[in-house]
């Protein structure tokens, strides 16, 4: 692993040409039209950042012109239903970010006076946010000198200055932290900050990056020993596990589908999903509800594979018809019937809304134009 010094090679005035540069760069190039920059609170970039962990801002614009339209301010987002956040939040996927975000506005409510607090220590270490976003935040809304490093900021750094080495292992991620810090500008920082994202996700790019364009290539030690294609050098690859799973699409006569929400913890916390890990075989498959049809009425629909982060899921769908007396509510407020307008409501991970896209679809099928 290769990570050298700051100063080695580099002198401070070209650190301030680094930064020159890149807002030269930003003025006629940047992003300054994005959804949460008009008007730039404090709200909607904590909301834009977070969304932003993990996804791009061509998908996380319209969630976030969703989101803020339902739940406009601080004090709404701490107080709305969990199934309501979690609905909105509700194909993004990585969860723990919506709960998070829900529970850091009921502390800043509880505890800062509902604001989000403007120390970057006290934001560090609301639920969910951590160092960089933190940063990212006060540099925006603020206007505070404070150095990122999210995933762009990283490929950036890490290909200007020849940092070998993954770059979230605790020493190289050390050493990009002292460069950020080292070339983060006292003036223009929330364009500043934006500037560098903004060349990461845009011209420095995983693949392809287009260093043409680029207004750091004459200084760019990645581009002049022909390492773009090698750095940022990713994390030691291992093999992802593969989990099987089954899922019940219990529908009763009036369309409703069964739905149970589940655990506080693990995937998809309180997410109301489709019953897992049933017995075809057995009737009435898992669940306890009288006048379920036979097990010849049972229909297995072609499997669905999920990828996550750790590990790629593969879904069995069942489906199972159910007569009226079956259809009962259950005494068990996790397990409940619901209509397709009720499903548009609710927080369901992105597999079961499929599945139950598809099905609908496959129920009321196109009739093809005849004009």
């Amino acid at each position: 692993m290769n990570v050298p010094p700051v100063n080695q090679g580099i002198t401070q005035l070209t650190m301030d040409a680094f930064a020159k540069a890149l807002l030269a760069w930003f003025d006629v190039h940047g992003r300054s039209n994005l959804p949460w920059q008009h008007p730039r609170t404090p709200y909607r970039v904590w909301l834009s950042e977070v969304m932003l962990q993990q996804t791009q801002v061509r998908t996380v614009i319209p969630y976030f012109e969703r989101f803020v339209l339902a739940l406009p301010d601080l004090a709404e987002l701490a107080s709305a239903p969990q199934d309501r956040v979690l609905a909105l939040w509700s194909g993004l996927g990585y969860y723990s970010r919506a709960r998070n975000l829900q529970r850091c506005a009921q502390l800043c409510v509880e505890q800062h006076h509902g604001k989000l607090p403007d120390s970057i220590e006290q934001l560090a270490a609301l639920p969910g946010i951590g160092r960089s976003t933190a940063a990212a935040i006060l540099a925006q809304a603020h206007g505070q000198s404070h150095a990122i490093l999210d995933g762009n900021v990283r490929r950036v750094l890490a290909r200007f200055h020849g940092v070998h080495g993954w770059t979230g292992s605790s020493a190289v991620q050390g050493a990009l932290w002292k460069l950020a810090e080292s070339h983060t500008p006292l003036e223009r920082v929330a364009d500043y900050t934006q500037a560098i994202m903004d060349l990461g996700a845009m011209v420095c790019t995983r693949s392809k990056p287009r260093c043409g364009e680029c207004p750091l290539r004459s200084a760019c030690t990645a581009l002049r020993e022909g390492l773009t294609a090698i750095l940022p050098q990713p994390k030691p690859t291992r093999k992802i596990p593969t989990r099987t799973t089954t899922m019940l699409i219990a529908r009763d006569p009036d369309g409703r589908v069964l739905l149970e929400r589940r655990p506080p913890t693990g995937i998809w916390a309180r997410l109301w999903s489709l019953p897992q890990d049933i017995d075809p075989a057995a009737t009435p498959p898992r669940l306890v509800l009288p006048g379920v049809v036979g097990e010849d009425e049972l229909r297995t629909l072609p499997q669905l594979t999920h990828t996550f982060s750790h590990f790629r899921l593969l879904i069995t769908p069942i489906v199972l018809d159910v007569d009226r007396r079956a259809a009962q509510v259950s005494d068990d407020p996790d397990l409940a019937w619901f209509s397709a307008d009720e499903l548009a409501e609710l927080g369901l991970p992105a597999p079961v809304r499929k599945l139950l896209a598809n099905l609908a679809e496959e129920s009321n099928p196109c009739v093809p134009s005849t004009a």
